[in-house]
């Protein structure tokens, strides 16, 4: 029986993390076992789990990070143990996702991988692999990534440090230990982040894209009567925004400046803010914090007249594919990943900052009404963006990996 590892943050949460818990769903059914380490949670799982450390391993990493820049390269113990944990399940394939969040070393991770030649899959979520600290840099138009960071313009953001600045060894460390694996393979949620993985120092690695998927049984469209009933938006036009943090990147500015060229009959809906966030919003805009519940998710996005994403930094986007497949209009920014997701039919497209663009975007869509895009978004969400057929593409590059191997993995 072949045997699937996956490496994460965290294990059937958040959106990494239920990728990793249905990827291993599927692996199940094929008969595989499926093991799922990762840093922070107590999950639930179908796959067999290994917590990586324990929460002072967590507080600790984290409070070295704050002080010397170097999430990933802190405490090892943890990462220690987790290689004997591999020695005990000798995986056939060993598939990775986001790395950084405090719970573990990677060069004692990267150093095992590199002597064992294991057949290692890299999911990126973000460009934080490929740069000496920060997870994203569009937005601040930084591109030291390519040729060698230093003096980071993000040092005080996630993962932030409050007192030095590591980035240029982080850069240099990352480079040695993320190039040395011989068999690996690294997938990436759209064409714009492939684009730049073939810019920096993981060139030499074949990169394929596999979009991020939505699960349609989940996200189609809902009755909306209650949702607008609930929300006093009976006779309205709703614009939705949804984002799990809301912050300069993920456009919460552009809200506020919007809501102001907004008429009587229009609202703005915002989900996934903080209570501190809710009582500074304008009293025309709608604040509501982050729900669980894919239920109460689904019946926003069908109760809203278009939704609008206005991102300055997305790998992927998946609140966007959320909306379509719930039948919903989209309103995105021209940049980064965002603008693949749109066509024609399904939404418009407007330039970063144009909050002008924007309100004409949305009146554009309002006046056209919604029913005018809810087949060709649905129909796009079906053929694109099902998450069935995008964990099957990860199987089936499993199966390529696993049958590449020449020789049976020997772990002593």
């Amino acid at each position: 029986m072949s045997t699937l590892l996956q490496i994460n943050t965290v294990c059937n949460s958040g959106s990494t993390g239920r990728i990793a818990e249905e990827i291993g769903l599927l692996a199940i059914r094929n008969g595989w076992q499926s093991y799922i380490a990762f840093g922070r949670g107590n999950p639930v799982s179908k796959s067999q789990t290994y917590r990586i450390g324990t929460d002072i391993n967590l507080y600790t990493n984290a409070f070295i990070a704050r002080l010397f820049d170097n999430d990933g390269f802190a405490v090892k113990q943890a990462t220690v143990q987790l290689i004997q944990f591999i020695y005990s399940i000798c995986p056939d394939v060993i598939h990775l996702h986001n790395l950084h969040g405090y719970y573990l070393n990677t060069e004692v991770l990267f150093d095992f991988l590199a002597k064992k030649d294991i057949p290692v899959l890299w999911t990126l979520h973000d460009c934080w692999p490929m740069t000496g600290h920060c997870t994203y840099f569009d937005h601040v138009q930084c591109d030291r990534w390519k040729t060698g960071c230093f003096a980071c313009p993000q040092k005080k953001e996630y993962p932030a440090s409050l007192v030095f600045d590591n980035s240029q060894k982080n850069y240099l460390r990352k480079k040695r230990l993320f190039t040395s694996i011989k068999n690996m393979r690294l997938i990436t949620p759209s064409t714009w982040l492939s684009e730049l993985v073939k810019e920096s120092f993981l060139q030499k690695y074949p990169v394929q894209v596999i979009n991020n998927g939505v699960d349609l049984n989940k996200f189609h469209p809902r009755a909306e009567t209650s949702v607008r009933r609930k929300y006093g938006a009976e006779a309205k036009k709703i614009i939705l925004g949804v984002a799990n943090i809301w912050d300069e990147r993920k456009g919460l500015t552009y809200f506020i400046d919007l809501e102001k060229l907004l008429s009587d009959n229009e609202k703005i809906i915002l989900v996934g803010l903080t209570p501190r966030q809710i009582r500074q919003l304008p009293a025309g805009i709608l604040g509501l914090e982050r729900t669980e519940s894919i239920e109460e998710l689904a019946a926003l996005y069908s109760a809203a007249d278009v939704f609008v994403n206005p991102s300055s930094e997305e790998t992927f986007g998946l609140t966007t594919v959320e909306a379509m497949a719930c039948g919903t209009p989209v309103v995105v920014l021209d940049a980064t990943a965002s603008p693949e997701l749109v066509s024609p039919g399904t939404g418009l497209v407007v330039s970063k900052g144009d909050v002008q663009g924007l309100y004409e975007a949305v009146v554009t869509i309002l006046r056209k009404g919604r029913g005018s895009y809810t087949t060709a978004c649905i129909e796009r969400a079906r053929q694109l963006y099902d998450s069935a057929g995008r964990y099957q593409d990860y199987f089936s590059v499993y199966q390529r990996m696993e049958k590449s191997q020449q020789t049976p993995q020997v772990f002593d």
